[in-house]
This record gives C-alpha cells, sequence and structure tokens, in this order.
C-alpha cells in the first residue's frame, strides 16, 4: 500500500513521531544526545528551518520548514531515523519483519505530518509542542523541560517565561 503525504515545497510541516511499543529511548540523556547528532547530521546536507521541538521519553514533535523549492522531508525523516539508529547497541533494537532486511524495531513505521496553513495554526502547533511535556506529567511547566525549544522562545519574546505555569 502507498501512503500518500502532503508535499509542498517549501511548506511549514508538523511532525509527530513515535518510537517502537512507546520505548522510553528519549529517557536516557545519551540517547537525546544521539538523536541530536542524527539532526546535525542530516540537515548539513539536507537543511530545513527547525522552527519548534520537543523530545519527550518515547516520542517527539516538531515543526520544520523547508527550503523553497523543496518538498522532500520523508527522506530526510528516513535518514535521521536512520542514523539514531544505527548509534544504538544492539540490545536497544527489537527485531521486527524480516530477518534478512535486518530490520529491527526502534521507530514506528509511519509518523503523522500535517501542513501548516496559516499563522494561527502554526501557534497553536507551537503550543502543543511546548505543552507537550505538562500534558504528559513530565514537569509542572513548560521552561522546566530540558528537550525542548520552549526558552528560544521565550528569548525571542513569543512567550513569557512563566507561561503555562501553575
Amino acid at each position: 500500500m502507498r501512503y500518500r503525504r502532503d508535499r509542498s515545497a517549501g511548506a511549514t510541516y508538523f511532525f509527530t513521531l513515535v518510537t517502537w511499543q512507546r520505548q522510553p529511548l528519549f529517557a536516557a540523556s545519551d540517547n537525546v544526545a544521539r538523536l541530536r547528532a542524527a539532526f546535525r547530521t542530516v540537515l548539513a546536507t539536507r537543511p530545513v528551518h527547525v522552527d519548534a521541538m520537543v523530545v519527550l521519553p518515547d516520542h517527539l514533535h516538531c515543526l520544520w520548514t523547508l527550503p523553497n523549492g523543496d518538498d522532500d522531508y520523508p527522506t530526510r525523516w528516513n535518514q535521521i531515523k536512520g542514523a539514531f539508529t544505527r548509534s544504538l547497541n544492539e540490545s536497544a533494537k527489537t527485531p521486527r519483519g524480516m530477518p534478512q532486511r535486518r530490520e529491527r524495531a526502534v521507530w514506528q513505521r509511519r509518523y503523522w505530518e500535517h501542513r501548516i496553513r496559516d499563522e494561527g495554526d502554526f501557534a497553536r502547533h507551537c503550543d502543543y509542542i511546548h505543552w507537550n511535556p505538562v500534558r504528559h506529567g513530565l514537569v509542572i511547566a513548560p521552561g522546566d523541560w530540558p528537550y525542548s525549544s520552549f526558552r528560544r522562545f521565550v528569548a525571542m519574546g513569543v512567550y513569557a517565561p512563566d507561561w503555562g505555569g501553575p
């Protein structure tokens, strides 16, 4: 089955990627560092603007704006997921699928994408991204979560430092 995705060159997209069976891979800071390295490696040759992002123990959300004339986010995600997976030791990978393909379960096969329609849609998704650690009970305020673009948004004046706090 061929999965149909919205592919608009130069557009901004919201993405959600989830680990296989919601394994809390990113509860370990060294795995967050591996994920950052995978992003740096791939985006060095296939750049995007990462507008907002949060990494939680078992999933991540982000907003990307693609370069003008470029609609190829699937290749970027494939490369990021692959680079992260290759950086893990074998004990962190669960065998799955066809043995001859050496497939390992680290990520769910698919991911959610949504093309951002306008400024209001962008703002709602930024709020969702930054509120997510609170929503999942990981912290009491967005600024308390270390793996988020929230502090950058505070520095830009988009949010007050106490936005979303108790």
